[in-house]
């Protein structure tokens, strides 16, 4: 059998021809159509699953619905949270980075 066709995606990880990969999440099987690797699939499941079991334990939640969407809002204000720094860094670095040009560029200018 031929191994998937495989080329790199915008984050630099390496995508495969979209395939079905098992994964597990809060005692529940899911069959997910992706062109993501399996290990990365399965560390997206475990992550997940670990903050379902996070919220079920801390609120004592036996709903999985109820606790896939509070997990899931919690998800996503680490996200908020992580865009958040990112924006933070990289407007002063942004600055720093265009000074460094003009300076390069003034370097050359005044070398020819």
């Amino acid at each position: 059998m031929l191994a998937p066709a495989s080329r790199m995606n915008e984050n630099g990880r390496v995508r495969r021809e979209r395939a079905n990969v098992k994964i597990e999440i809060y005692d529940q099987m899911y069959t997910v159509n992706s062109g993501q690797s399996d290990k990365y699939l399965q560390e997206l499941a475990a992550y997940v699953d670990a903050k379902m079991r996070e919220v079920a334990e801390a609120t004592h939640i036996v709903d999985s619905v109820k606790v896939a969407v509070l997990a899931s809002l919690n998800i996503a204000d680490e996200l908020f949270t992580l865009r958040e720094r990112q924006q933070q860094i990289e407007g002063p670095l942004r600055k720093r980075v265009e000074k460094c040009v003009d300076l390069v560029e003034k370097a050359i200018e005044r070398s020819n």
